[in-house]
């Protein structure tokens, strides 16, 4: 299951995590993003358990895409025990999301 996130929970979410997380930056008015959405929710089911994978909302939230110099979207942050270990610019193919995953798992 896919977790949304806002500016308000993504410590307690993200960074305290025990697990590896992804976090999708999107926005609804993005093309590109819409193309990422069901690939991150298709990893969601299939890493249950060993990953958690979150999206943000960056018109909503403002202040943690801020904080990470979010500036393209969609962008996916890879976290792991509370830091951001890698990232992704820009639509690709589950299996470049999923190595990355893998990587940290």
């Amino acid at each position: 299951m896919v977790i949304e996130v806002t500016d308000a929970n993504f410590e307690e979410i993200v960074l305290k995590s025990d697990k590896p997380v992804i976090v999708d930056f999107w926005a609804v008015w993005c093309g590109p993003c819409r193309m990422v959405g069901p690939i991150i929710d298709e990893m969601s089911n299939e890493y249950e358990g060993k990953a958690v994978m979150v999206k943000m909302d960056v018109d909503a939230n403002p202040g943690v895409p801020g904080q990470f110099g979010i500036r393209n979207i969609p962008t996916m942050l890879f976290f792991k025990n509370g830091e951001q270990v890698d990232k992704q610019v820009g639509a690709v193919p589950k299996k470049v999301l999923a190595a990355k995953l893998d990587a940290l798992l």
